[in-house]
């Protein structure tokens, strides 16, 4: 194979090395892995040029036996892993190869921690799997040849993983990919083919394509040197998915599951089914242990494999389970459905929809199952994925009831601990009396748990679901009732506490009212277009003061989230609700002198707005204010 003249060097960004530098010290103690990930590439290789070929067959090259051999040189020191899949061409060898050093490796780095334990595992989320055969290589070389292209548009790419790498045009007969590993001194052990045949059959029996290696000589080495080379299949060479449940171990539902996901961790749990009838498939689904660290990328494609009888079809099929479960792995493998399925194809198919649905079906028994019997587990699963379910509600109205049956919540039950409840744990310790399931929603945890809004309800002792993500008020939307339980937030609307309402304290609150109606209205009058309405609170107990929105209208925490995202919210004035039993509210209906009323009356509004987490539109305002009331008591005297 004759080297091109068009030969370029190109620098890694700094971000890339602080990536291999990751790559090669979290994977020190596991150094066999780089072998799966070295083979499951060439296995998606493989898979991308049959799919391909569904439309072009001339892609084969008169060789359509697609295979991945891995052969050894003791001599020169190297390992390598080759197929004849679909191949790169330059270009692609620069995006492929490359793409570590793309936007996305920033957003990488900004998810690490500092804990080499932790960001390790983030490590094959990211897609660097072939970066890890520098774990055990000083140097790695990459020939490759894209199907379809002419011999001389061959591509050579090397790098010992430090500060450069160089890539170079040249002639390569053969499509497909051949990684030349350079074995470091103290890492020759790589180089034994007993060793290599066993991590083979540790980590890559599944691969539904033979993995082959020059099968062994004996006898002298004269005879040895004088055989031809015999090639023999290493592996089982069977679609895993395909095996009967009882002939798969735990273990290689593991190995599986990193082939087809490229995570290092063990998945969480898994469902395996064979639908037979009208419509036949197979599915193997895995609910990951970690969240991927582009979950929340709206320009990364989610989904599972889709297999069309064995033969590899489509990556990231986003149609065959609904989008609140995206980060659902695993492959679905269909006998009826045509060989040349299109993403289009699949949007308005009717056989892809019942797939869709089963699909979910299980996902969720899954989770159920996990909560039930593996509660731990499942606050595993919660931890990584609990914001995304809480898309499910207003996305899948069908299975709506049976997802709030898996959401989660911080409530004020257990003040100060850290556990979590489900609605129907809520529902198991409601009142005597009470019937609606109660929420607040906030910017931040200790907003929510903190806000007056909730005085009354602890005075009460009736629980309160504390919701503090941006999703909630998605969730909460669409999340009208429970099991006959009706959602309601505690700062919305007048205060309904119904059978739980102590109607003495009813009776006093409107009294109070009305005997203090002067100073609700010299209120509503001081702040004008501010408020909706000034009246008398049922809800505070220590506070002065809060806001409360309409019934119907949008909460002042959503309007927040709204805002910090550049759109504009519907305009809706809050009521101020104030607690006439408080000594700031009674100092202020005998302040006389009406710019110090006004002074008073404004900063207490803006105190329910901060209470709420909110920001005040003029602090600087807020601010003077209170330095003229300080500086008017100080020189008073009182």
């Amino acid at each position: 194979m004759a080297t091109g003249a068009h030969r370029e060097m190109f620098d890694f960004r700094a971000e890339v090395s602080q990536v291999l530098d990751l790559v090669i010290r979290s994977l020190y103690s596991n150094k066999e892995i780089f072998l799966r990930e070295l083979i499951s590439n060439a296995s998606d290789a493989a898979e991308k040029l049959r799919f391909e070929a569904l439309t072009d067959d001339g892609l084969f090259e008169q060789d359509p036996q697609l295979r991945i051999r891995v052969t050894v040189d003791r001599d020169a020191g190297t390992l390598t892993v080759s197929d004849n899949g679909i191949g790169m061409s330059r270009q692609e060898v620069i995006d492929l190869i490359g793409s570590i050093a793309s936007s996305g490796t920033r957003r990488f780095l900004e998810q690490l921690s500092g804990d080499q334990a932790k960001d390790s595992q983030l490590i094959g989320q990211f897609g660097v799997g072939f970066y890890s055969a520098f774990v055990v290589a000083d140097r790695v070389t990459i020939l490759s040849r894209r199907a379809g292209l002419t011999a001389e548009h061959g591509v050579r790419w090397e790098s010992d993983g430090r500060g450069q790498y160089s890539i170079e045009t040249l002639a390569k007969p053969g499509r497909g990919t051949d990684v030349i590993l350079h074995i470091k001194d103290d890492e020759k052990d790589f180089l034994d083919t007993w060793r290599l045949r066993s991590i083979i059959g540790k980590f890559s029996d599944h691969i539904a394509l033979p993995i082959e290696m020059v099968k062994e000589q004996h006898g002298d080495e004269e005879a040895k040197a004088e055989a031809a080379e015999e090639w023999e299949q290493v592996n089982r060479g069977t679609a895993l998915w395909m095996r009967s449940k009882s002939e798969i171990t735990e273990q290689e539902y593991g190995e599986f599951y990193k082939h087809v996901s490229h995570d290092f961790e063990d998945p969480l749990a898994w469902v395996h089914n064979r639908v037979e009838g009208t419509n036949e498939y197979t599915t193997l689904l895995f609910v990951p242990s970690r969240a991927p660290w582009d979950l929340w990328d709206r320009d990364q494609k989610h989904g599972v494999k889709l297999y069309v009888r064995r033969v590899f079809v489509m990556d990231e099929a986003d149609k065959l389970l609904p989008h609140y479960l995206r980060f659902i792995k695993g492959v679905v493998d269909s006998d009826d459905l045509p060989l040349n399925v299109s993403r289009e194809l699949l949007q308005h198919n009717r056989k892809i929809d019942t797939i869709r649905q089963a699909n979910t079906k299980r996902v969720l028994g899954l989770l159920e199952t996990l909560a039930k019997d593996e509660p731990e587990k499942y606050a595993t699963f919660w931890a990584e994925f609990g914001k995304v379910l809480k898309e499910g509600p207003a996305e899948d109205y069908g299975n709506r009831e049976r997802i709030a049956g898996l959401l989660r919540f911080s409530t004020t039950h257990g003040e100060g601990s850290a556990q979590i409840a489900s609605l129907d744990d809520y529902i198991g310790r409601m009142k005597d009396g009470q019937d609606k399931i109660y929420y607040i929603t906030a910017d931040t945890p200790a907003a929510a748990r903190h806000s007056p809004h909730l005085e009354v309800f602890r005075k009460k002792g009736v629980e309160v679901l504390l919701l503090s993500d941006r999703v909630d008020e998605w969730l909460v939307s669409h999340l009208s009732d429970y099991k006959g339980k009706h959602l309601q937030s505690v700062s919305k609307g007048k205060l309904d506490l119904g059978p739980l309402e102590d109607q003495e304290e009813q009776k006093q609150t409107e009294q109070a009212a009305a005997e203090h109606g002067k100073l609700l209205e010299r209120l509503k009058t001081q702040l004008g277009e501010r408020v909706e309405d000034v009246r008398a609170s049922t809800r505070l107990v220590d506070s002065p003061a809060c806001l409360v929105v309409g019934e119907y209208d949008m909460s002042a925490n959503l309007a927040r989230v709204l805002k910090g995202m550049g759109q504009a919210a519907p305009a809706s004035r809050p009521t101020l609700e104030v607690n006439l039993n408080h000594l700031l509210v009674k100092r202020l209906e005998g302040e006389t002198d009406e710019g110090r009323f006004g002074d008073l009356a404004l900063i207490l509004f803006d105190q329910a707005q901060l209470a709420e987490g909110g920001h005040l539109d003029d602090p600087a305002a807020f601010v003077e204010r209170l330095n003229r009331l300080m500086l008017g008591m100080l020189m008073s005297g009182r």
